[in-house]
């Protein structure tokens, strides 16, 4: 069980309600974490946004992002994390196989020369950042340029922080619904149609 509360919907500050709606509709839940992180709103919402600037803007495609997401979030053992991103990865394109020996990237053969450079930055950073060598980073170079080498570091280190404050946390995976619109009321004093209607 998940050593911090969870706030639902109707608990949160009410600058975070079109927060927590616009994540509801995106993914069918509202995740753990974020309904921990709502207990500060200014971290929910700062927290929001970098974490859709990490993912979603850039040249650095969301389908290899999500893919070194998976290996830091399996090298730090939080399946939390991996309970969702697993799913991502494998809507994105990355296959079961791939996915489940993704810790065999070096010798695999459908992984591409950039893929692979991308995966060891994952690695390598996640268990001894100063462990990055000149050569590490020069073969990098020769995949990406600065700003998609800044990007790959972003998805890394923002996921070494979700993990470690997932670990920390106990935090259990989301299922579908949670954190969203509270039931619909069925009183019988009200009219039939208002009664199928969410609160939210």
């Amino acid at each position: 069980m998940s050593r911090i509360s969870r706030l639902d919907r109707n608990q949160v500050a009410p600058e975070l309600v079109a927060g927590f709606d616009k994540v509801f509709a995106q993914r069918g839940n509202v995740p753990n974490m974020f309904r921990v992180m709502a207990h500060r709103p200014e971290i929910f919402t700062t927290m929001q946004a970098h974490f859709a600037a990490v993912l979603n803007t850039g040249t650095v495609s969301t389908k290899l992002k999500e893919l070194i997401i998976v290996r830091t979030s399996q090298v730090n053992d939080t399946p939390y994390c991996l309970a969702s991103h697993t799913v991502l990865a494998r809507g994105l394109g990355w296959s079961d196989d791939q996915i489940a020996h993704l810790a065999e990237w070096p010798s695999r053969e459908d992984f591409t020369p950039a893929e692979k450079a991308a995966l060891r930055l994952a690695e390598t950073v996640t268990r001894d950042a100063h462990a990055v060598t000149d050569e590490q980073f020069a073969e990098l170079r020769s995949f990406y340029d600065e700003g998609e080498i800044v990007e790959l570091l972003c998805a890394i280190g923002l996921f070494n922080y979700f993990n470690r404050f997932n670990n920390a946390l106990k935090m259990e995976p989301t299922k579908s619904g949670e954190g969203g619109c509270a039931a619909p009321e069925t009183s019988s004093a009200k009219a039939p149609e208002a009664a199928t209607v969410a609160a939210c």
